[in-house]
């Protein structure tokens, strides 16, 4: 999908240094992603069905701590020019979303292969 080129023909080329941010971003968006979904599927049933709510006191730091990390390198990635302005923002919206996280991982993944 084009919404999510490391780079336009419109924006101005990446730095030098640019692709390995890309592929730490694509990691992170694993990470984060992951840390969500154990969070959403695993600690908040735990806390609720099974009475159990130091799962949640575990993975909400987890997950709080990955999605930090996510938006800072987010933020350099679009500060070397390695992700356009609209990429920019569907990555961050992409990470609210429980399984967009993996949809972007897999995106950047072949954009970064051509």
């Amino acid at each position: 999908m084009e919404f999510l080129l490391p780079h336009s023909s419109r924006s101005h080329p990446p730095r030098p240094g640019a692709i390995p941010s890309l592929s730490m971003l694509r990691r992170l968006c694993l990470l984060e992603a992951s840390t969500l979904l154990a969070l959403l599927l695993v600690a908040v049933p735990l806390k609720h069905l099974a009475g159990l709510p130091t799962a949640v006191s575990v993975m909400g730091p987890v997950h709080g701590m990955a999605f930090l990390v996510f938006c800072w390198q987010l933020a350099q990635a679009r500060t070397e020019r390695a992700v356009d302005g609209a990429t920019t923002w569907r990555l961050l919206l992409a990470a609210f979303i429980p399984l967009g996280g993996f949809y972007s991982w897999f995106m950047l993944g072949r954009e970064a292969a051509r």
